[in-house]
């Protein structure tokens, strides 16, 4: 049995795994993330490694990270919350370990989890990925492989427009996806809903301490569980959204399955009840023949560890 490690970077935690050739993680450790400090982020990369390949034959390393990647699958060429710019890493850790290195995005690794091992395994071709949590991130499979682009960086389907001229994304355009359907929209809807009708925001003003300004994505979620008409509403505006964005991809690409995944999916059909209407309704005629099916991601806090394992494998 070949085993590979895995290894999801983000801008808080360092999160590995010893990964089977059936997605099982095996062994994992984790450490936080030196975000600021490029030498350091890359040690604490190298540790959990060397960690975890102590007394095991490992083939391979995957390291899914939060940011764009060069096409050879070696660099990571800008990172919005690690101080990573035309950074070397794949160079770096195989120097170090002796192991053979690929990086990728770690929505891709997280996508990938989810085609071949979670909520889109019964899929031999093709998947769309939306990953719902701070911002929006995406991934593409085609033809039974990763979309990666000329570039590296292909899928950035929180980046298409939803509406043109509306809120500026921090990407530097103005309405983007990823302002109307993250946990970031979702916890502006809600402020916006508590300060115009607090009448129908009790419940989520008491969590706030009656301060619609700290209101919090998992204040929103608890409230809207226990039926808070602003907290709802908040939710069924980012699941219109995202559905319209799902109904886009279908247009497109006719994929076989749609995956969505991220933080603000533990929200279950709070979230996936309004975004499978707004699908639906968005595809207006096209719904008289087979249309992708919609489904939540199953592979859970594992998806980056497990994918980027297993492409590691595959390289």
């Amino acid at each position: 049995m070949t085993l590979t490690i895995g290894v999801d970077v983000g801008g808080t935690k360092v999160a590995a795994g010893v990964v089977d050739p059936a997605g099982a993680v095996l062994a994992h450790t984790r450490r936080d993330t030196p975000a600021e400090d490029v030498a350091k982020t890359r040690d604490v990369i190298i540790e959990a490694v060397t960690e975890l390949a102590a007394g095991r034959e490992i083939e391979a390393v995957g390291i899914g990270a939060a940011g764009w990647i060069d096409a050879t699958r070696s660099n990571v060429l800008f990172a919005p919350n690690i101080a990573w710019r035309d950074e070397p890493l794949r160079e770096y850790v195989t120097a170090a370990t002796g192991l053979p290195v690929i990086v990728e995005n770690d929505a891709n690794a997280a996508a990938w989890a989810e085609f071949r091992f979670g909520a889109a395994r019964q899929a031999e071709d093709s998947m769309v990925m939306f990953t719902i949590g701070t911002g929006v991130g995406g991934a593409l499979v085609l033809g039974g492989d990763l979309v990666r682009g000329t570039h590296g960086i292909a899928a950035e389907l929180g980046h298409v427009l939803s509406v043109p001229e509306g809120h500026l994304c921090g990407c530097g355009r103005h309405g983007c996806l990823e302002q109307y359907a993250s946990g970031n929209a979702l916890v502006r809807f809600a402020r916006a809903g508590a300060r115009q009708d607090p009448g129908n925001a009790a419940a989520l003003l008491e969590l706030a301490e009656g301060d619609a300004e700290a209101i919090a994505g998992p204040m929103v979620t608890a409230a809207a569980m226990d039926g808070d008409p602003v907290s709802r509403q908040a939710f069924a505006q980012i699941g219109h959204w995202l559905g319209i964005a799902l109904a886009d991809m279908v247009q497109i690409l006719d994929p076989q399955m749609l995956v969505v995944g991220g933080g603000v999916v533990e929200a279950g059909d709070l979230l996936l009840g309004p975004t499978r209407r707004s699908y639906v309704d968005s595809l207006a005629q096209r719904n008289r023949a087979a249309v992708a099916e919609l489904r939540a991601a199953e592979m859970g806090n594992t998806a980056g560890v497990v994918g980027a394992g297993d492409l590691a494998r595959r390289r």
